[in-house]
């Protein structure tokens, strides 16, 4: 079988692991692989199934999509908004040195839009409330169980296809217990499933109606809601508030001090419009608060975050 292919040239600096290596949930999703330097991705896409690889050439500034299955026309039709291509900075603004040194360190970080919002955000159900590693194996379990081997190439790289939107309400009750997901959890997840269409519709709506129609779902709340428009809506605007992690370490990096939702938002204010990606560059500049231990003094440079593999 033979990919159709497409090259997105991304202007200025760019890191594909930094930009799409949000969509992965952990190491052994088996939806997304990274195999000499490409990352493959299995989709569910309104076309079907499909198997979509990125290669980033640095020395083009392009990075080619190559897409084998039902959905490939699809996925390439997406794939600048999925690379971020389509992610405007241009008037961003950091008020703070701490944003500033994270964006001098992270100048190829973009916001991606991938479009698959009920995928992301069935994900995104399944992480509620239990911890990352948690969540990741459970979804790992039920993707392997009901999803499909990824066509073409992605075969051989052992990639799958999650469940198609629709499908992830088929499941029965007992076999989402069996994968650690517990009924209030898995009955959200099957809520969305029934509401599939009018959620994958989220998409093209503009972005303050598409969080209307998302928390509209019962059980989707504001953090869920975020963790899809930053994967799916490519929301600048959507910071994690509700995180178990997020407040108390932009709190600490940016005050000394650990503290709640209600002073991340006030922090966050002077990036109205902005503020996910503000909050991304002060975790990639000051990473995780420490457990214990005076407070902190913020140093004059800041040392570059590791990237994804």
């Amino acid at each position: 079988m033979s990919p159709l292919t497409r090259a997105v040239r991304l202007d200025g600096p760019y890191s594909l692991a930094q930009t799409v290596g949000v969509l992965r949930h952990g190491g052994s999703d088996p939806t997304c692989r990274v195999v000499g330097g490409v990352w493959w991705f299995g989709q569910a896409t309104p076309e079907g199934p499909c198997s979509l690889s990125l290669h980033h050439d640095p020395s083009a500034g392009e990075v080619t999509g190559a897409a084998w299955g039902p959905g490939a026309r699809w996925a390439l039709d997406r794939l600048p908004a999925l690379l971020g291509a389509l992610d405007d900075r241009s008037g961003f603004v950091a008020h703070d040195e701490l944003v500033a040194a994270g964006l001098r360190a992270n100048p190829g970080w973009r916001i991606p839009a991938s479009g698959l919002v009920v995928q992301s955000l069935v994900a995104a159900v399944i992480e509620q409330r239990v911890t990352g590693n948690e969540a990741f194996a459970s979804q790992a379990r039920l993707v392997r169980r009901f999803g499909a081997p990824a066509p073409g190439d992605g075969a051989a790289v052992s990639l799958y296809v999650p469940p198609a939107p629709r499908e992830w309400g088929q499941i029965p009750s007992w076999e989402w217990l069996g994968a650690g997901v517990d009924r209030a959890r898995s009955a959200v997840a099957v809520r969305v499933s029934s509401y599939a269409g009018r959620l994958e519709e989220c998409a093209s709506l503009p972005l303050g109606e598409a969080h209307r129609r998302l928390r509209a779902i019962p059980g989707v709340g504001e953090w869920t809601a975020a963790e899809v428009a930053q994967r799916a809506l490519g929301d600048p605007d959507s910071p994690s508030f509700g995180d178990y992690h997020m407040a108390k370490n932009l709190t600490w990096a940016l005050t000394g001090e650990i503290g709640d939702d209600d002073l991340a938002r006030q922090l966050l204010e002077p990036y109205a419009g902005q503020r996910y990606r503000a909050s991304g560059y002060i975790a990639m500049a000051a990473g995780m608060r420490p457990r214990r231990g005076p407070r902190m003094t913020l140093p004059t440079h800041l040392p570059r975050v590791p990237r994804s593999p």
